[in-house]
């Protein structure tokens, strides 16, 4: 079964996880730019990209590739949460990021499941 990855909610939510990234990194220190903005970047370009390269496998491969997604949003929100650690950004807007990233590993954990759960049928 293939997936239109545009219209996955997943897919949409980590979108604007990666605009909300890409906003955030640019106001951090130009030391930054190379290592943890770098970082960050990368691993929000991760979640929404796998999502699409998988679409077009079947189920189980699809899995491997959220499975990647998913990993890439723990990475991410480590990272979030060390930026917070030194002052690149308020306590608060780290917690408005970082609840849209565990909304995302929900959901996609709940897709997961679900596309398992095909599998065995």
């Amino acid at each position: 079964m293939r997936h239109n990855f545009k219209n996955l909610k997943i897919w949409i939510l980590a979108m604007n996880i990666t605009n909300d990234i890409y906003k955030l990194t640019s106001t951090f220190p130009k030391s930054e730019t190379y290592s943890l903005s770098s970082q960050m970047n990368r691993c929000s370009v991760s979640m929404p990209s796998n999502i699409a390269e998988g679409s077009n496998r079947g189920n189980k491969h699809f899995q491997h590739y959220l499975n990647i997604s998913l990993g890439s949003s723990f990475e991410l929100q480590t990272q979030l949460l060390i930026a917070c650690q030194n002052d690149y950004l308020s306590i608060e807007k780290t917690e408005e990021i970082e609840n849209k990233i565990i909304e995302f590993q929900k959901m996609t954990t709940g897709f997961i499941s679900k596309l398992d759960k095909n599998l065995s049928s």
